[in-house]
């Protein structure tokens, strides 16, 4: 394998060695679980000062190579070497404050938490340790127990951080924090004493803190001394050179299997030493699949929509604090999602993004104003918590629930396992228990479910949680390519950036705005114009349609108008309930064999009345636009 770095630029290579003495080391490591092996002969050198970020497939083995840093796993062969006295803090994917615990005493270490150095425990002064809380945005009162997913996790990053350990390992750091919060620790890291090593999924994120790179693939680890912004080009020319290695193999194997089949039999005895040796091309070849493992996503489109998804009309949204004071989730707040629509939903923790999300599903109702669904909407939705996935089942059972070995994906029945191959999981896994499943895996398998399902509307809430770039990357892609509406909660700039068309963000006590474009776009408007609603939505492509605005100019609608706006709610639901029963005339299969004439007019009638429910929503859309306008002017 060394021999494809030869012809690397000098500063893309498999570097094993630190660039001053190490103060963490693994060497020849090789470490399997059962009949899976993870890493073999695998070296890693930390240096003072290091800042490392470590990428790779879900599975690979990303964070039990942390747990093996942290000295929480022991090697099957090789060595582990820390420096006397270097102190070593991990903060994993999981953590979270102790019930009724003080989240200050958490931080301390008053629960007996091991700060990595094994038989050494670490009491922080009070100081310390709300120095290190103000600087994340936590309150120094707060109780374990009904902390959310960002508070448990910036509670995990002060005690770690607070005792500025030599090492500091983090796993997924950014996950549940919001935008605020993880530039604050962007902001913690690079100023950071100490080494550390991170694995993210967040583009934005690796590129602000990280110097070097570690990139862990079919069981080794390759190094670039330059951050995650050089990642892409240097990973894509070092699968370009193994691509031409193993043509070379392939051709190599072709000699060696053409040989066997000339009679393997009268030479068995003189050439077992040749056989053995093709069943190990065989077995290099099958581990040395070229390039980044793809996941083959497909979302699974339900029934058209109206061209209208979702009408939310001035809502407003409130709960009674723990103090007795009012919180405003939301305040006044009118737009309308189109069909094709990529919205994106953005705010702080804590603001009511998934309060918002249950609103525009019908879940939960507003206070005050109104929601109105389009009448064809189907949704799915992508639960944050993952509350859905029972982890006593196996992957097999939980797409097939009925029971079976077959899976309804876009109107076709598939193989359960062939289905979830698309999504990295091979026959063994789906068989597995989905306790055993980490993160990410448990991630792909949840879009795994939804994909499936059809639907014309994907609500995702923080999809891109514990996911690996590759999967990242094909969620993405798949998510540009649904025929249907979006609306997707992240934190990840770089996913928003190249999804959505539109941004709503809670920006706290009620505020809800919405801006053009991505979170790059948002950013300028709030620079150049401050907080602005957006003022056009393209309606699938076929001119701009005015969002209410305040305006002299609007003009009351006439007498003629306001009857015809009064009239389309019932012209639409009745062009829609034509076209679900001309649809169920031509669904028979015998209507064309005992009148071919009228199957003829059926069909023609069915498109006719498709072209004019669309015209009666753009009207009906156009009209409220403007009466909309007239009122917002009054007010």
């Amino acid at each position: 394998m060394c021999a494809i770095f030869a012809h690397l630029p000098d500063f893309w290579h498999l570097s094993f060695m630190a660039s001053s003495a190490p103060i963490l080391a693994l060497k020849d490591a090789r470490l399997a679980f059962g009949d899976k092996l993870l890493f073999d002969q695998l070296s890693l050198y930390v240096s003072p000062r290091d800042r490392l970020c470590l990428v790779g497939a879900n599975g690979t083995g990303k964070s039990t190579l942390m747990n093996c840093l942290a000295g929480m796993l022991e090697l099957d062969v090789g060595e582990r070497f820390v420096q006397p006295g270097t102190t070593i803090a991990l903060v994993p994917q999981d953590i979270a404050v102790p019930e009724g615990e003080r989240v200050i005493d958490f931080v301390r270490g008053l629960d007996e938490v091991r700060d990595g150095v094994r038989g050494e425990k670490t009491v922080l002064s009070e100081h310390v340790a709300e120095q290190t809380m103000v600087r994340l945005g936590l309150s120094t009162d707060m109780v374990g127990g009904p902390l959310s997913g960002g508070e448990n996790r910036r509670a995990a990053l002060a005690r770690a951080m607070a005792r500025q350990p030599d090492v500091l390992l983090l796993d997924e750091p950014t996950n549940h924090l919001d935008l605020e919060a993880i530039k604050t620790l962007e902001t913690a890291l690079n100023g950071y004493p100490g080494a550390f090593i991170l694995i993210s999924h967040d583009r934005a994120f690796l590129n602000a803190v990280s110097s070097a790179t570690l990139w862990l693939q079919r069981r080794h680890l390759l190094r670039m001394d330059h951050p995650f912004s050089e990642y892409e080009n240097w990973s894509e020319q070092i699968i370009d050179l193994e691509i031409k290695e193993n043509k070379k193999l392939h051709k190599l194997i072709d000699r060696e299997t053409e040989w066997l089949h000339r009679g393997v039999t009268a030479r068995r005895k003189r050439n077992q030493g040749r056989l053995r040796n093709l069943k190990d091309l065989r077995e290099t070849r099958r581990s040395r699949q070229v390039g980044r493992t793809t996941v083959s996503m497909g979302a699974s489109e339900g029934p058209p929509a109206s061209q209208l998804v979702a009408d939310i009309h001035r809502i407003g949204k409130q709960f009674d604090g723990p103090d007795g004071t009012v919180i405003e989730i939301v305040s006044d707040f009118s737009t309308r999602i189109i069909k094709g629509d990529r919205i994106g939903l953005l705010g702080p923790n804590g603001a009511g993004k998934t309060t918002m999300l249950k609103m525009l599903l019908g879940e939960l109702k507003p206070d005050t104003g109104r929601v109105k669904m389009g009448q064809r909407t189907e949704p799915a939705y992508f639960d944050q918590a993952r509350r859905e996935i029972d982890i006593t089942l196996t992957p097999w059972q939980f797409l097939c629930p009925e029971g079976g070995d077959q899976i309804n994906v876009r109107g076709n029945a598939r193989h359960v396992v062939g289905y979830l191959k698309e999504f990295m999981f091979d026959e063994d896994d789906a068989r597995s228990s989905i306790a055993t499943l980490s993160g990410g895996q448990r991630n792909r398998l949840m879009l795994a479910k939804i994909l499936a399902e059809p639907s014309n509307l994907l609500v995702l809430d923080e999809p891109t949680n514990d996911l690996d770039m590759d999967t990242l990357d094909q969620l993405q892609e798949t998510l540009s390519n649904y025929d249907g509406t979006l609306i997707v909660v992240s934190h990840d700039r770089d996913f928003l950036d190249k999804l959505v068309t539109s941004l709503i963000v809670m920006e706290g006590a009620g505020d809800t705005r919405e801006y053009v474009g991505g979170y790059d776009d948002y950013l300028r408007q709030r620079k150049t114009f401050g907080p602005k609603k957006i003022s056009t939505k393209d309606v699938g492509g076929k001119g701009a349609l005015k969002t209410p605005t305040k305006s002299k100019d609007a003009t009351k609608l006439t007498y003629k108008d306001q009857r015809e706006l009064d009239g389309l709610p019932k012209v639409i639901s009745n062009l829609e309930a034509e076209i679900i029963d001309l649809n169920v005339q031509l669904d028979d299969p015998e209507f064309f064999q005992k009148n071919a004439d009228g199957f003829a007019k059926a069909a023609a009638r069915l498109e006719q009345a498709k072209i004019d429910l669309m015209a009666s929503e753009e009207r009906w859309l156009a009209l409220e636009a403007m009466q909309e306008a007239f009122l917002a002017g009054k007010i």
